[in-house]
């Protein structure tokens, strides 16, 4: 278990043995409670079973997806530094921070994101004088675990030959000193769980788009012999422009289910494990598909189907348990993707898509080459620094700037149709639809050149609309973009002319 060499022989097997018993309790879903290991501890025991024991609960806290502090331990055990504990938490004491410090050829400006295994930095190349993404390995890692250390270079090299628009690229992995880095591509975005936990359940071409640039990253390295084995949300980088790429190839976690003894080892995160993976088989691309497939049902429903299952529970139900039937959760999904979900998440491995590039074929065949409405928006406003948009459930609410100071919002969503006959609507509220605006509304639509004046019920009141419709699967960014900019304008003249306001 890594206790000091200063440690008798008698005191470090007794240690150990409590540590196994511990870490056993943790992979088999267990809470087992640190005091209650150290109640009978020697006090030439307590300091490094209390060590060991922080650290293995930290670890498998982290693996779990949760963000341990040392506020969360400093009143429990007062006997620990606050520097030891930050040690323990983090893998870094406040003076091994790397913001504002030089490593090689890298200026590390800022911290991006932590984890069990070390911390990422935003970092300035200086050879280069480009920004790029600096992991840098926990010192606790990169010390005393000769077999990881060996794990994350040779696989890092291996993912450094993986050159793909949706994999984020690895440059360079290596060591200075004592210190084991990469340098990966800077990926300026958020996370996918990011993006989840901001804007809930996404519209089902948006996660359908994303998981298939997921797949096609992932079908480049099946091609390439590479397993990701811990695809996952946070793993999978969007760029402001919509792009999906995939990191952290080959750094999936260790988890141990029966203590140090076992000699195969449950890796990457549990939750979006593959079936066979929680047997103790070998991680193959379908098992990639299962975690992708899971991706997309968090996207569509914004959570896992596993709420509030520890390790032992997905072991013993996740080995023939389906996934929740997404449109159980959502009655407003198509039928094919439901049954997209269905085939991915399946437990029997022969059922998945062999690999992510038959993922990726699938996920294209149900999207039918529809873009989603977010990257056509990226597109097609590129360049109007008058128009931004907001996601609002199913719809999107486009604000124009207009002269005067004036704004007005285009409200832009898709019918329920079946997919070959479902349309786009975009519209503008111009005012009520009273009887004294009648006339002045009807001499104005004879004068409308694009899309139409009608009445539409909004929210239970009449309202006077500007209003134009596409066929979704082939409507394009122009189109969108002529229509949002006429509509608005449009719009917000029907407005001021009937109402001599400016109230949307």
């Amino acid at each position: 278990m890594g206790v000091e060499d200063s440690t008798s022989p008698e005191i470090a097997r007794r240690v150990d043995a409590r540590c196994d018993e511990f870490e056993r309790a943790l992979a088999m879903g267990g809470s087992p409670v640190i005091e209650d290991y150290l109640a009978n501890a020697t006090p030439d025991e307590r300091s490094p079973l209390l060590d060991e024991l922080l650290w293995l609960e930290v670890d498998f806290r982290i693996a779990r997806g949760e963000h341990p502090k040392v506020a969360d331990y400093s009143d429990r055990f007062p006997d620990i530094s606050p520097n030891r504990l930050a040690i323990i938490v983090s893998g870094f004491t406040a003076e091994d921070a790397w913001i504002g410090r030089k490593l090689h050829v890298y200026q590390c400006v800022s911290l991006i994101g932590s984890g069990v295994m070390g911390r990422v930095y935003l970092a300035l190349h200086h050879d280069l004088q480009r920004h790029c993404a600096i992991k840098i390995l926990s010192p606790r890692r990169g010390g005393c675990d000769a077999d990881y250390v060996a794990r994350f270079h040779c696989e890092g090299q291996a993912a450094a030959a993986l050159i793909h628009p949706n994999i984020v690229t690895l440059h360079a992995v290596g060591q200075i000193d004592e210190t084991h880095f990469l340098e990966m591509e800077y990926v300026a975005g958020r996370s996918l769980q990011r993006l989840i936990q901001d804007e809930g359940p996404l519209p089902a071409d948006q996660a359908l788009q994303l998981a298939a640039m997921v797949a096609e990253g992932l079908a480049a390295a099946h091609r390439a012999g590479i397993v990701h084995r811990d695809v996952k949300p946070d793993n999978i980088m969007v760029t402001r422009a919509g792009i999906a790429k995939v990191g952290d190839f080959g750094l999936a976690r260790m988890m141990s289910v029966e203590g140090s003894h076992m000699t195969n080892a449950i890796c990457g995160t549990p939750n979006y494990m593959a079936p066979e993976l929680l047997r103790g088989e070998v991680a193959t691309p379908a098992s990639d598909v299962y975690a992708l497939g899971l991706c997309l049902f968090q996207m569509l429903i914004g959570r896992l189907p596993w709420v509030g299952k520890n390790l032992t529970e997905l072991m013993l139900s996740g080995r023939t348990e389906l996934v929740p039937d997404v449109r159980d959760l959502r009655p407003d999904l198509s039928s094919e993707l439901a049954g997209c979900v269905a085939r991915m998440t399946s437990p029997i491995p022969e059922e998945r898509p062999v690999d992510a590039c038959a993922a990726a074929a699938l996920l294209r065949a149900v999207l039918g080459q529809e873009r989603d409405l977010e990257s056509l928006f990226i597109e097609a406003f590129a360049n109007e620094t008058t128009v931004t948009w907001v996601r609002s459930g199913n719809q999107y609410r486009i604000t124009r700037r207009l002269p005067g100071d004036r704004r007005q919002t285009v409200i832009v969503e898709t019918t329920d149709h079946d997919l070959s006959d479902r349309l786009l609507i975009l519209y503008s509220i111009c005012c009520p639809a009273v009887p004294e605006y009648f006339e002045q509304a009807l001499r104005q639509n004879s004068v409308v050149m694009h899309a139409s004046l009608a009445i539409r019920d909004v929210e239970g009141q009449a309202m006077f609309v500007v209003i134009n419709a596409y066929p979704r699967s082939t409507v394009g960014t122009e189109e969108i973009r002529r229509s949002v900019l006429e509509i608005a304008a449009q719009a917000d003249h029907v407005e001021a002319l009937l109402t001599h306001s400016d109230r949307h």
